[in-house]
This record gives C-alpha cells, sequence and structure tokens, in this order.
C-alpha cells in the first residue's frame, strides 16, 4: 500500500513537473505522510531518485517538438550543475531559515507580475542569440542552480520565469528550455544524497517509472495546448507554492 502511495504520487508529480516544474509540492509531502518518521535527507534523496528520470524523458520528449537552443541551453545546464553544487555546500555552513522566511513574498512578487503582465510568455521572442544569450543563460542557470542546491522549492517555476522574463521565451519554449537545466541540479543533488547513503533505491525504481509515466502525459498536454496552457498552469504552481511555503514558514513553525 505505502508502495502503490507513493507511485501516484510520483505519478501526479511527474505531470505537472513536465508542464512547469512544482512536483514537489506533490511527491514530497506524500513521502513524508506516508514515512513520518524517515530521516527527511532519506525521503530527499528518494524524491530526487525518481523526479530526475521524469525531468530527463520531458526534455526529450520536448526535442523532438521544439527547437531547443542547444548553444546556450548546454553551457546554461553545466554552470546549473556546478551552482547546484556549491548551495549544496554552502547549506551546510549557512542556515537556510532567513531565505526560508522571504520565499513566500518572493513567489508572491512572480505570481504578481505575471499576472500583471498579461501578454508576458505567449509568444515566443527570444530577445538575444549567440553568445550573449548562452552567458545570460548560464548565469540563469548558476544563480537558480545554487538556489536548488541550498534550498529547492520551485526550482523549474523560477526556471520558466526567467526564460520568459529575461531572455523573451513563450512559456512552453521557457518550460521546454528549464527541464535541461532542473536535470543536471537534480543529478548533481542526487548524487550527494546517493554517496551519504540518503536514497530509498527499493522504491526509487516504481517511482522513477510511475513519474515517466506522469512526465509523458504532462508534456503531451503541454505540446498539445501551447504556451497558454502552460501559463495557467505556471500560475496554479505558484499560487500553490505560496500556499505551501507560507503555511510552512508562518503557520506551522
Amino acid at each position: 500500500m505505502e508502495l502503490l502511495i507513493v507511485s501516484l504520487a510520483s505519478l501526479l508529480a511527474g505531470l505537472i513537473d513536465s508542464i512547469v516544474g512544482g512536483g514537489g509540492l506533490i511527491l514530497l509531502p506524500a513521502l513524508f505522510a506516508t514515512f513520518p518518521g524517515a530521516a527527511p535527507a532519506t525521503l530527499f534523496g528518494t524524491n530526487k531518485s525518481a523526479s530526475i528520470w521524469g525531468t530527463a524523458f520531458a526534455t526529450v520528449q520536448y526535442s523532438r517538438k521544439v527547437v531547443l537552443p542547444w548553444r546556450s541551453l548546454l553551457p546554461a545546464a553545466g554552470a546549473g550543475l556546478v551552482g547546484s553544487v556549491i548551495g549544496a555546500w554552502v547549506v551546510t555552513q549557512v542556515d537556510p531559515a532567513l531565505f526560508r522566511k522571504a520565499l513566500p513574498v518572493l513567489l508572491a512578487a512572480v505570481l504578481v507580475y505575471t499576472l500583471a503582465k498579461k501578454d508576458m510568455g505567449r509568444q515566443h521572442a527570444p530577445r538575444f542569440a549567440g553568445p550573449k544569450e548562452a552567458w545570460i543563460a548560464s548565469g540563469i542557470g548558476l544563480t537558480i542552480g545554487f538556489y536548488d542546491g541550498f534550498f529547492g522549492p520551485g526550482t523549474g517555476s523560477f526556471l520558466v520565469f526567467a526564460y520568459v522574463r529575461l531572455l523573451g521565451y513563450d512559456f512552453l519554449n521557457a518550460s521546454a528550455s528549464a527541464k535541461l537545466i532542473n536535470v543536471a541540479t537534480n543529478f548533481s543533488a542526487l548524487m550527494l544524497f546517493a554517496y551519504q547513503g540518503h536514497v530509498w533505491w527499493h522504491l526509487a525504481l516504481a517511482m522513477a517509472v510511475a513519474n515517466i509515466i506522469g512526465s509523458l502525459i504532462g508534456t503531451r498536454l503541454a505540446l498539445k495546448h501551447g504556451a497558454g496552457f502552460v501559463r495557467q498552469v505556471f500560475i496554479f504552481v505558484v499560487l500553490a507554492l505560496i500556499c505551501k511555503t507560507a503555511y510552512d514558514t508562518w503557520i506551522k513553525a
């Protein structure tokens, strides 16, 4: 029964994550509720062991239908991996409590800006090209990769927003590009958790398969319905993140 519950949660998480990120909103609470006595690091590591597969398959699916900017995307993914490692190290030296309190406010600002700019992300009109786009994309990857390693919630959504706002992508292309960077940041975190023995491999396989199935469904929905659909899911996920992080930080604590 426990395996069934976390597998279903992993499927739904893969579906949401493949569209706009935020799958951890579903899978992590399910893991904590199902295994209340487990070490948090083990549940975080097990979550990564499943979600990385769904994100990787989503990247492949998007690459078949959307022209991905590989010349800027690969450096951005590399920067994301480096940033994630640095962030994971920094969190061992600094308490992220202050940042945790600021996160709901930051997410609220992203939501308000997105709602105010009704046409933002509806048209794909990249602002930069060549080396300039690669440098800016790498900066995005490094910054949000650091955030993912240091704290984590909403990484995929922050990546999508950055690509839309800074690079001029529509929500569909931004989501497709964000997936590869997210794979890189997840990979570095997973290697760290695995090295420390914080992954339940007996759950990881079933959860990974379920996450891939959800990812394939979500990717098809995004490709079928386009940027407008992805924008609506983005707004919903960011709103859910605001509620979740505000509750964890200001009420539950």
